[in-house]
């Protein structure tokens, strides 16, 4: 049947090459868009519901693969995180000593004693400028994760959200296919029930020629009647109309000038 009707469109789109040119292609998509529906109308129900459940099966794969996407990104996010609280923590160490040093140079000592060694003014200055040269870089850098943690926290609560709404919508379209497995099951259960393969051909034909017998007689005594009068046959019996006059007086029990005439009493029972 499918293939009939595939080889139709393919000559019909032949047709329409020859005859309509241009136009050839709307008439080849129209036919395709038959077709196809024809197609699909004519697989089974069950055939259709087991694809469909076949195809929500499929999506596993495809949530079990966004899960471990959102997996890494949430151990990423957390690495991340952890950089964020070790660079603040660095960071404010670096303020506490360029406090130091600034006050210290701050002071006017000419030496200053760190950790047992001694360090002229020039060389504490230098090193102020080395600190806070890495402690502006540090500080942009914090900055800059902060800004890269708050984008990835953003993006892996879409994610989240996008990945819930797949399982919302994987267990939605399954109770959809239950019901539509259900349904048909009580489609069928119906027509089994309904269509009882009743044999009434014999009755019909039966029906049939009493109905072709009953004309047929029709038409014979129709023709019988009217044959005579073409005929032009002798009546043999008188006309049955009479005077009219007489047979309105009679029934209606008047006299010839019109008047009523008294019925006569009925004879008595004894």
């Amino acid at each position: 049947m499918i293939k009939k009707a595939i080889l139709a469109s393919v000559g019909i789109c032949l047709v329409g090459l020859v005859f309509f040119g241009r136009d050839a292609f709307s008439y080849f998509r129209t036919t395709a868009g038959r077709v196809t529906d024809s197609v699909r109308s004519s697989v089974p129900l069950d055939f259709e519901i087991d694809r469909a459940r076949r195809m929500v099966k499929e999506l596993v794969p495809d949530i079990r693969k966004n899960m471990h996407v959102i997996a890494k990104e949430e151990v990423e996010v957390e690495q991340l995180k952890k950089q964020i609280n070790h660079t603040e923590a660095r960071l404010e160490k670096e303020r506490t000593e360029l406090v130091r040093l600034k006050n210290d140079l701050g002071s006017g000592d000419k030496l200053f004693h760190y950790a047992g060694r001694d360090y002229t003014q020039v060389q504490v200055k230098t090193d102020l400028a080395n600190r806070f040269e890495r402690y502006k870089t540090t500080d942009a850098t914090l900055a800059s994760l902060k800004d890269i943690h708050q984008a990835r926290e953003h993006s892996l609560a879409a994610a989240r959200e996008k990945l819930e709404g797949m399982l919302v919508a994987k267990r939605k379209l399954e109770v959809e296919v239950e019901n539509l497995e259900a349904r048909l099951k009580m489609v069928e259960a119906a027509q089994t029930t309904s269509d009882y393969a009743f044999d009434d051909s014999r009755l019909s034909r039966v029906k049939e020629l009493i109905t072709d017998l009953r004309t047929r007689l029709d038409v014979a005594e129709r023709l019988t009647s009217t044959e005579g009068a073409f005929h032009g046959e002798i009546p043999l019996s008188e006309s049955a109309g009479g005077n009219i006059v007489e047979e309105v007086n009679e029934y209606l029990h008047l006299d010839d000038t019109g008047n009523k005439v008294a019925e006569a009493a009925p004879p008595s029972a004894g």
